[in-house]
């Protein structure tokens, strides 16, 4: 799988807004400016602004104006899983040549390929729509995604 500059960038700018989240999503309060999460997490300022727009259209982050004004998290980061950022950012977690899995269907010895791909699509879905962004905050991950980053193997490249 190929996480995207734009998705890991995205996910790194919303634990920045986590992290400086009163806890309360309101129009008024703390919110950070485009520069400032740039800064702060190392980003391009300029593709930063074009993801953030696009997490503000996709409901994840709120603008605020004025002198104060920047990006705040438009629901809590207990609520904001990062497969909802991957889907806002990239679309579909899976696809194959653009179509969904489920609408694939080979002849011959590869008709069950299309089951494997549904199976890769449900373990990322068992990740990414399992983890918060108050999880990785936090550093408090689900047992299972703890467990799976502790494979044997796991931190290996092959």
């Amino acid at each position: 799988m190929d996480i995207s500059a734009k998705t890991d960038y995205a996910i790194r700018a919303l634990i920045a807004l986590a992290e400086a989240d009163t806890g309360e999503v309101s129009d008024t309060g703390a919110a950070m400016s485009t520069d400032v999460l740039a800064q702060r997490q190392g980003l391009p300022r300029k593709f930063l602004e074009a993801i953030l727009s696009d997490l503000r259209r996709g409901g994840l982050v709120m603008s605020v104006r004025g002198s104060h004004g920047g990006y705040r998290l438009a629901r809590p980061a207990a609520e904001i899983t990062l497969g909802s950022v991957f889907r806002v950012v990239d679309g579909p977690l899976a696809e194959v040549r653009g179509l969904r899995p489920q609408d694939l269907s080979y002849a011959g010895s590869a008709r069950h390929l299309p089951t494997v791909w549904i199976a890769v699509r449900a373990s990322l879905r068992r990740v990414l729509d399992d983890v918060t962004l108050a999880d990785v905050t936090s550093g408090d991950l689900p047992a299972h995604v703890a467990a799976l980053a502790n494979t044997p193997g796991a931190w290996s490249n092959r």
